[in-house]
């Protein structure tokens, strides 16, 4: 275990950061210019610095820290505030949250994040995109079914053909960046060996699940959100459930695992045994998503192919 000489908590909004110096009791606004953002960064070597996932707003951050050497956990927001409801905190202010992620960051013991390779995370904001892209087209096909004006009809179909035309560009910038970079390529070639998964779910997992074949199946499962968690409370049992985690990874690894039970025989075998046992059709899917998701942890971690 890694021990720093301190920890920092810090707040992140889009235009400035406020700051929680634990040693010192300090706390600061900066702003998110690049030239601020180093000068924190500089002053913050030998620390740990802790934020949470504030949807890309973290990233400047991010990179100044990288640039600098210097450790950061980022972290689940809902964990943050779970944390401060426990230690008593129920007010909110920036620089309330700040130091409730520097105290997380102590109390925790937190583990600095690894840095992020530049080719993954190119990857992760094409993905990102991709996904941007269907939701517009979903939306907007939905819409078109209710529409009864022809003048609407014809802008929303007009629109689509846009949509789908900037949809296949997009896959072709991610299918090109998978082969620039030679460790994400092999990695893609060796998941596509298995049931279910195409380039897309590929690349998703790529993108997202950076952690894959670098920890255990149960470590995995839960980051993915496909670990069953209990819900017991003296004599009551209460059924298990899959919650939390990160949702986009769970959604594609339940479409890979409805394929997998279409087409391929061990999965189809362990789908119609469950289904026999009178397990709810979705209760099987997760099942199975989770076994998919061992497999292609280990084959990950033993660089091997689907056998």
């Amino acid at each position: 275990m890694t021990l720093h000489q301190n920890v920092l908590g810090v707040d992140v909004a889009k235009d400035w950061i406020d700051t929680f110096d634990l040693a010192t009791g300090k706390a600061r606004r900066i702003e998110t210019r690049p030239a601020a953002l180093k000068a924190f960064a500089a002053k913050a070597q030998g620390g740990l610095v802790v934020f949470e996932a504030s949807g890309g707003y973290e990233r400047p951050l991010m990179e100044a820290l990288e640039a600098r050497g210097v450790g950061y956990a980022r972290v689940n927001p809902r964990s943050a505030r779970e944390f401060a409801r426990a230690t008593g905190r129920l007010a909110k202010t920036d620089t309330l949250d700040a130091s409730v992620l520097a105290e997380m960051g102590h109390a925790l013991k937190l583990e600095p994040c690894a840095p992020i390779d530049p080719a993954r995370r190119r990857l992760a904001d094409l993905v990102a995109r991709r996904a941007d892209l269907v939701a517009a087209i979903t939306a907007e096909t939905n819409r078109l079914g209710q529409a009864r004006e022809a003048f609407i009809r014809r802008d929303i179909q007009s629109h689509l053909a846009v949509l789908g035309r900037r949809k296949l560009a997009m896959e072709k910038e991610i299918e090109a960046q998978v082969r620039a970079a030679e460790q994400l390529d092999r990695i893609e070639q060796r998941l596509r060996t298995a049931p279910g998964i195409g380039p897309t779910i590929a690349s998703t997992l790529i993108a997202w699940l950076p952690e894959l074949g670098q920890i255990d199946r149960r470590a995995i499962a839960a980051l993915a959100g496909l670990a069953p968690q209990a819900c017991d409370s003296g004599k009551y049992r209460g059924r298990r459930k899959v919650w939390g985690g990160r949702s986009h990874i769970r959604k594609a690894l339940f479409t890979a695992a409805v394929i997998a039970s279409r087409f391929n025989p061990a999965f189809k075998q362990a789908r119609e045994r469950l289904l026999a046992a009178g397990k709810p059709y979705k209760v099987v899917i997760i099942a199975l998503a989770r076994k998919l998701l061992t497999i292609l942890n280990a084959m990950v971690r033993d660089q091997r192919d689907f056998a």
